[in-house]
């Protein structure tokens, strides 16, 4: 059967020498064995069929011992039969129809009987392992899905709503989720191993990976996949999901038009990236918008965007580059606005910099759990990047550069809400002045648990920012935005 397609695949090795001896017959469901190299063979591997009475039953609904003992069986015939060099060259439509063509053949010769549609999720399997990301596959095509965290082989768990599930998706073993994982990174030109254990890389569709793998991770490599929805978010999305109200996104439209530098806040998975991505939406097309990222995930839809990535050091601990040379560096690009990813160490400095000597419309993002506390984590991060400035010094610079914080947080019913609007208006004596122009009360929850609450106005009809809002024409645009607020 094997000999007959050979002349039309062109994965399939030539028979250019003569075939080896028939090897024994095998058990279906013999041991794993390891994945051989993709060095190219001269002659294919005649696979030999197994007695009926050996045939299997595999049942894929529940993942048995069974079906994972004879996937990689025959995934094991698969690699020794296919050319991986000329299969890399195909598309990946034409690459899958061969990959199925080839499986379909082993499961005939090798007997295993089973439905079609067990056979059919046998196939799937396979061609994500080839191709893909294994068993991630059917979780990364779901769009309902924000976090997928694997603790070890055996263990995958989804974020899905807000609220965190178990799956009964697994990996064969460790060493298959590890060879994943090394795919992952590799895309990005990272590496993970024991001597370079933790890494952050990307997905081509800019989600955001994190690996850490053993000796660190005891039970096996973690992988955390934070995903992005394939359609950008709007502010408009966000007032229907109701993480902010009509006039609360009518507010954040005017600070994002008049160029305002924009801090956003907020705890692990509360949000901050889909706000600033929502905020970004408001940047003139004309501009010239630098981002610095740890892992590049923001979406910007403008046409000149220059997006930078720091990189870590290589096995000889030589070339890292930091945020911090980063944002140093994009201060001699000509950019009119810069973007940080996330604001975590001595960068805060620069960037508190280049806001303050005429990048308006700045933006960035930092951990923190309250306007109040973002402006403290600020001053620590400067002080530890060796900065011996004295603190009002610190807050000075703070003042004249953060015009606005955003404060997003994952409430505990797994909902996502921007809770303030806060500007910063000044300083008395070493005392930053802040003031909220918009801040979600909690009024209760209902019966399925999830939380009641209300986007309010605090009164405020004439911000800090407003002559820069008048600038550009926007004044009554905020004025009604703000009447808004109010109602």
């Amino acid at each position: 059967m094997f000999g007959k397609r050979s002349a039309e695949a062109p994965t399939r090795r030539e028979p250019g020498a003569a075939p080896p001896p028939p090897a024994p017959p095998k058990a279906v469901a013999a041991p794993p064995k390891a994945e051989p190299a993709s060095t190219p063979r001269s002659a294919p591997l005649m696979v030999t069929p197994a007695p009926k009475a050996q045939a299997a039953r595999v049942v894929a609904d529940n993942r048995s011992e069974d079906y994972y003992q004879i996937k990689t069986t025959i995934f094991s015939a698969l690699i020794d039969t296919i050319d991986l060099a000329q299969l890399a060259q195909l598309d990946p439509d034409s690459a899958r129809e061969e990959i199925r063509d080839i499986v379909n053949e082993i499961i005939s010769i090798k007997a295993v009987v089973m439905s079609i549609a067990e056979q059919e999720h046998l196939l799937q399997d396979i061609c994500n392992d080839v191709l893909g990301y294994g068993p991630l596959e059917p979780l990364l095509a779901r769009d309902d899905i924000a976090d997928i965290m694997v603790n070890g082989a055996n263990r995958v768990f989804i974020e899905v709503g807000g609220k965190v599930q178990l799956t009964n998706i697994r990996f064969r073993d460790n060493a298959q989720l590890m060879n994943i994982c090394q795919r992952i990174v590799s895309q990005v030109g990272r590496r993970v191993d024991e001597s370079s254990p933790i890494c952050d890389a990307r997905l081509l569709d800019g989600s955001r990976v994190n690996v850490i793998a053993p000796p660190l991770s005891l039970d096996g490599p973690t992988l955390t996949i934070r995903k992005f929805k394939k359609d950008k978010l709007t502010l408009d999305d966000l007032v229907k999901f109701g993480s902010v109200s009509p006039a609360g996104a009518r507010v954040l439209a005017v600070i994002g038009r008049c160029r305002a530098n924009v801090l956003i806040s907020g705890g692990t998975g509360s949000g901050k990236t889909t706000l600033l991505n929502c905020m970004t939406g408001y940047i003139d097309a004309d501009e010239r918008v630098i981002t610095c990222e740890d892992a590049a995930e923001l979406q910007l839809q403008q046409p000149h965007v220059v997006r930078l990535e720091t990189r870590p050091a290589n096995l000889e601990g030589q070339g890292q580059i930091t945020m911090r040379d980063l944002v140093k560096n994009c201060l001699r690009m000509r950019p009119e606005r810069i973007i940080v990813g996330e604001v975590r160490g001595p960068e805060a400095f620069d960037l508190l910099q280049a806001m303050n000597t005429g990048h308006d419309g700045s933006m960035g993002t930092l951990h923190a759990n309250s306007p109040r506390e973002a402006i403290s984590r600020l001053e620590s991060m400067i002080t530890m990047g060796g900065y011996s400035l004295p603190t009002k010094t610190i807050r000075e610079m703070i003042v004249g550069s953060i015009d606005v914080i955003l404060q997003a947080e994952r409430l505990r019913d797994g909902s996502r809400r921007i809770t303030k609007i806060t500007e910063v208006v000044g300083q008395e004596g070493e005392v930053v002045i802040t003031q909220d122009l918009l801040s979600y009360e909690i009024s209760g929850e209902d019966e399925t648990g999830r939380l009641k609450g209300k986007h309010m106005g605090t009164g405020i009809v004439r911000p800090n920012f407003w002559e820069r809002a008048r600038y550009y024409n926007l004044e009554r645009e905020l004025a009604e935005a703000l009447d808004a607020l109010q109602a």
